[in-house]
């Protein structure tokens, strides 16, 4: 090491012993993953530390040369942007305090460094409500500690020896968490965000020491360790559903008020940033509640809610070799979604400026209850790549593979999202999307039937080339009651509503092999609509044993007459289910609008016989 580096630490070397750390975390991913117990055993610590420090890799490795106060300035918010889970959003909050400390110095010595590291473990500690020794808290005000006392006796110390130092005092603090949370003492482990952190400091004094950055792993690299006891589930699940999470961006954010508001809300709260951004983490039953609160702080963004229950099922007892995930425009029954363990990424609906997250901050009910009241006709958007990684890197760390069943690619942009998710995803196994060329219910069957083949022992390729081959057999038909939601959400031109009134002729809309949305055909007059409409589908339905769903927005005794009709006319109709309309679809179609899918039916012994 250079005797610069010896007395001093600048904005690249600094960054070189930041860069290290974090690659010591990225490789003990799933060893985070696997003991995470405390505050929920949800098993993604690791996980959402990876995404949260990973999102400072970006201004650590820029080219050039590295001004100290302006990169951490940098790292510091490109962390709270990235912060995912309790662990995330407390590093996050450290890495502000050091920030803030630092000021527009171009170096550390032992002693500003001691400064900025207190500061961030004095704002690590002021960012939760009820702080808890025995967690992450504890190793960095152990660090923070170790560092004071040695620069309090040789100010100008040699930053190897005081971070190496340093680094035996976390170590001891890690091994101390078992003895400061039962939880912990029970399973046998040490606290999964302390250890993420002892991780990061082993990282840095390992750089200071020699000049050596650790490398950065091969993640894919799956690793044998055994999880926690499996009655640590019922010993410490959470009491709430959604682990919640936003940014408040504002220009004088009252963090106090904002603190005592949300914590009648929820627990493990953690509330990071400053007076001009804020990222907010807790779990809640009801998100929509958080982002209500928060608004009247400021401007919301980045807004996620992921269902810690699901998770849980995922992590513990779960016997399927690989997950299924769906965006919100597919249309399940919760009693599927339960037993099959489907995953779910929201898309996300904006009346003018509010903001909610499909089937979690808004019931379907409540969806058509707003589009008819609301002068603002919504609008959606696809969930971000990053919804998607997060969720893929989550589920990628528990199951061997993930297959991603996504509303059609011809009408909307969240197939790419989830391509460009998975090309990021480090997974040990594969994370394969599927375009339903399908939305609402055809997407929902299609990501049942993958779910099934996960329950039945078939293994993934073939579940994939099940899914695939399904894919342009499955139709699905729409019969809109009122054309000016389409035309209000672009999906329609005006003058076909326009023609459709002269003429009386009511549409029919299908989708097609394509991924896209087309004219299947109509009829003339309001008379017996329902039986029309269940020949035109009953015509075009080839023989053969099929399951269909019926989809309806807000009209279920409609739906309940088409089925009859349906009933009547095929068949051979083994399965059949009817659903609200998701608001990701009922956006564009509006109250009354009916929907049917028809699929191939394949039984369970059809199934198993594809098993291995």
């Amino acid at each position: 090491m250079s005797t610069a580096i010896s007395k001093y630490l600048d904005g690249d070397a600094l960054a070189a012993a930041l860069t290290s750390g974090i690659h010591r975390v990225l490789a003990e991913q799933e060893l985070l993953n696997r003991i995470n117990v405390f505050p929920v055993a949800d098993s993604d610590t690791g996980t959402n530390l990876c995404l949260t420090l990973g999102a400072a890799l970006g201004p650590l490795n820029a080219p050039g040369e590295k001004h100290l106060g302006t990169m951490l300035a940098k790292v510091a918010d490109a962390l709270l942007d990235g912060a995912r889970g309790n662990s995330g959003a407390i590093v996050a909050q450290f890495f502000q305090g050091m920030s803030d400390s630092a000021g527009e110095i171009t170096r550390f010595t032992t002693y500003t460094f001691s400064k900025a590291v207190s500061a961030g473990s004095d704002y690590a500690h002021d960012a939760l409500s009820a702080p808890r020794e025995g967690t992450i808290l504890s190793v960095i005000a152990a660090f923070a500690r170790s560092i004071e006392h040695q620069v309090s006796s040789v100010r100008e110390g040699e930053f190897a020896a005081v971070v190496r130092s340093a680094l035996e005092r976390v170590e001891t603090a890690l091994a101390n968490t078992p003895n400061q949370l039962d939880v912990l003492r029970k399973a046998g482990v040490v606290d999964a965000g302390a250890k993420g952190f002892t991780e990061l400091v082993a990282g840095m004094a390992g750089f200071l020491e020699d000049g050596t950055i650790a490398p950065l792993p091969d993640t894919s690299i799956a690793r044998e360790i055994e999880p926690p006891p499996d009655f640590l589930e019922a010993d410490n699940e959470s009491h709430f559903r959604f682990c919640t999470e936003c940014i408040v961006t504002g220009t004088d954010i009252d963090r106090r008020k904002l603190r005592e508001a949300l914590t009648e809300l929820g627990d493990s709260l953690v509330l990071a940033g400053t007076k001009r951004k804020a990222k907010i983490h807790i779990h809640v039953d009801e998100p929509e509640q958080v982002f209500e609160t928060a608004r009247s702080y400021g401007e919301v963004s980045a807004e996620k809610a992921d269902d810690m229950h699901r998770q849980q099922h995922a992590t513990h007892g779960n016997r399927q070799r690989f997950a299924v995930i769906v965006d919100s425009a597919a249309d399940i029954g919760d009693e599927d979604m339960e037993r099959l363990d489907i995953h779910m990424v929201p898309c996300r609906i904006q009346f003018g400026e509010h903001g909610y997250l499909d089937k979690v901050g808004i019931t379907i009910g409540e969806f058509y209850a707003e589009l008819q009241s609301n002068p603002h006709h919504p609008t959606t958007s696809q969930p971000s790549p990053g919804d998607f990684r997060r969720q893929f890197q989550f589920l990628a760390s528990h199951f061997d593979d993930v297959i991603s069943i996504n509303v059609m690619g011809g009408a909307s942009g969240t197939y790419d999202a989830a391509c460009l998710a998975a090309s990021h995803t480090k997974a040990r196994g594969k994370v394969h999307i599927i375009d339903s060329k399908n939305g609402s219910l055809g997407q929902g069957q299609l990501a049942v039937l993958a779910a099934e083949c996960a329950l039945a022992g078939v293994d993934f390729d073939r579940t994939v080339s099940i899914v695939e081959e399904q894919v342009p057999k499955t139709r699905s038909y729409v019969i809109l009651k009122d054309l000016r939601y389409a035309v209000r959400g672009g999906r329609l031109p005006a003058w076909v509503k326009k023609m459709a009134g002269l003429l009386r002729l009511t549409p029919i809309i299908r989708t097609t092999s394509k991924g896209t949305l087309g004219l299947s055909g109509g009829f003339f007059g309001r008379s017996n609509w329902i039986e029309k409409f269940a020949r035109h589908v009953a015509k075009r339905t080839p023989e053969g044993p099929v399951e269909i769903g019926i989809g309806h927005a807000v009209c279920e005794d409609d739906a309940r007459e088409l089925e009859q009709h349906l009933r009547r006319l095929l068949p051979d109709i083994r399965k059949s289910c009817v659903n609200g309309i998701s608001p990701a679809i009922g956006v564009h179609g509006g109250p009354g609008s009916l929907l049917v899918a028809v699929k191939p039916f394949l039984s369970a012994q059809d199934l198993a016989d594809r098993a291995d």
